[in-house]
């Protein structure tokens, strides 16, 4: 792992918080600022400036950084929009000049070295103090807006991905429903018991909630269960009607269960372990 040199003191928090991720980016892929060139198309000196807070990266650079680590660019990218807002605002670095004094970078290629900028001084106003700090102080109340605004953007991008993922995987856990279209299947039972529980041989399920008008080999498992328990649901069909319901409700009002005729974990339970009547 690179040995970096301390950041800038100067240098502000939101920048500090793009360029810490490029230094972990860059030492997890134990790449060298040649080899960054080679794979970005930006020079090893810049991405020594880069590194190092003497300047702010492209866009370009910071997207193609997070490629080559093979991490999302989303997060990189705020935090690059974040750290720009910053930058316009705060000092303004020279990396292109001439003057300065060559020095060493520990975490770059030894042969590599780097020019200390000179900062220009800056031509003092002996009026208006009170009108830049109000631009200041509207500048960075406009920045926290922009960042907040930002933040929430990403989180809210996941929030939709996630709801989107927790809808398929439940529309995935959904039983079928009767339709009009449905052709009859008969289901035959064949009873075992394994592990002190009792299976129909057609669905191991013991958490699939079956309510009135599902259909499907769940519903075929039920209903031999039940005629076994001793409350026939009629024919094994695997749909779920009337007399399923019933029978269903049967079995709840005998063992103390929620009356309901829907099947959930409590009455999979007691099918699964009712001794027959």
């Amino acid at each position: 792992m690179s040995r970096w040199k301390e950041l800038p003191a100067e240098l502000h928090p939101h920048v500090r918080q793009l360029i810490v991720p490029l230094r972990k980016l860059k030492d997890r892929g134990e790449l060298s600022t040649r080899q960054l060139a080679a794979k970005t198309g930006y020079s090893a000196r810049s991405w020594q400036r880069y590194l190092n807070g003497r300047s702010l990266p492209p866009r370009e650079a910071v997207e193609a950084m997070a490629r080559i680590g093979g991490d999302d660019p989303t997060r990189l990218l705020v935090l690059h929009e974040i750290a720009a807002e910053r930058w316009a605002e705060g000092r303004v670095v020279t990396t292109d000049a001439p003057e300065g004094d060559p020095v060493r970078d520990p975490e770059s290629d030894p042969e590599v070295t780097a020019v200390t900028p000179h900062h220009a001084p800056t031509e003092r106003q002996p009026y208006g103090r009170y009108l830049r700090a109000a631009v200041t102080v509207g500048a960075v109340a406009l920045v926290l807006s922009v960042s907040a605004a930002l933040v929430l953007a990403v989180r809210l991008a996941d929030a939709r991905t996630q709801l989107a993922q927790g809808r398929a995987d439940m529309v995935a856990a959904t039983p079928a429903v009767v339709s009009e279209s449905m052709v009859p299947v008969i289901y035959t039972c064949r009873l075992e018991q394994r592990d002190g529980r009792w299976y129909a041989g057609l669905s191991r399920t013991t958490n699939t909630i079956l309510a009135n008008t599902h259909i499907g080999p769940e519903v075929a498992e039920a209903q031999c269960l039940l005629g076994r328990a001793g409350f026939s649901a009629g024919e094994i069909d695997g749909v779920f009607g009337p007399k399923t319901r019933l029978a269903v409700k049967g079995l709840q009002t005998r063992d103390g269960l929620v009356v309901d005729g829907v099947i959930g974990l409590g009455t999979w339970k007691a099918l699964r372990e009712a001794a027959p009547k």
